[in-house]
């Protein structure tokens, strides 16, 4: 087991939210464990998928895992179980805190005037352009 691994008490309360199985026949060569931890390292450490350890098994099966559970839910669905059980054991702290002095609006949106590098582009009453119509017609300005 690598330091970032999962542990089996995280394992114990991680595997009876995973989804079960649809395929029967020959069991997988590389477990859930192996593959989630791949993911998990892979995330962690923000390397290419293809540079994934051997260890985690092959990076396209772990891939292919995170694309589909990314893509049913099934990420989002473990989140909010596990942060359920964890407020529920009172394992999180909600407290909010916001002070007004970090708390600002942006210049234009408090309704200063713009000067300064803040101008506009082109003039408000910019003159017509001059129309072509044929050879010899002349613009009526």
């Amino acid at each position: 087991m690598a330091r970032g691994d999962l542990t089996d008490a995280q394992w114990a309360a991680l595997e009876p939210l995973l989804p079960k199985g649809k395929k029967p026949g020959r069991p997988p060569i590389w477990t859930r464990r192996q593959l989630i931890d791949g993911i998990r390292f892979r995330v962690r450490t923000g390397i290419p998928w293809r540079d994934m350890p051997a260890e985690y098994g092959p990076w396209g099966r772990a891939y292919d895992l995170f694309r589909r559970w990314q893509r049913d839910g099934t990420w989002h669905r473990m989140f909010t179980r596990l942060q359920a059980q964890a407020d529920a054991n009172d394992l999180i702290t909600w407290d909010l805190n916001v002070d007004s002095t970090i708390v600002r609006a942006h210049q234009h949106a408090a309704g200063a005037r713009k000067k300064g590098i803040c101008k506009r582009s082109r003039p408000a009453a910019s003159p017509p352009s001059r129309t072509t119509m044929g050879s010899d017609a002349h613009a009526v300005v």
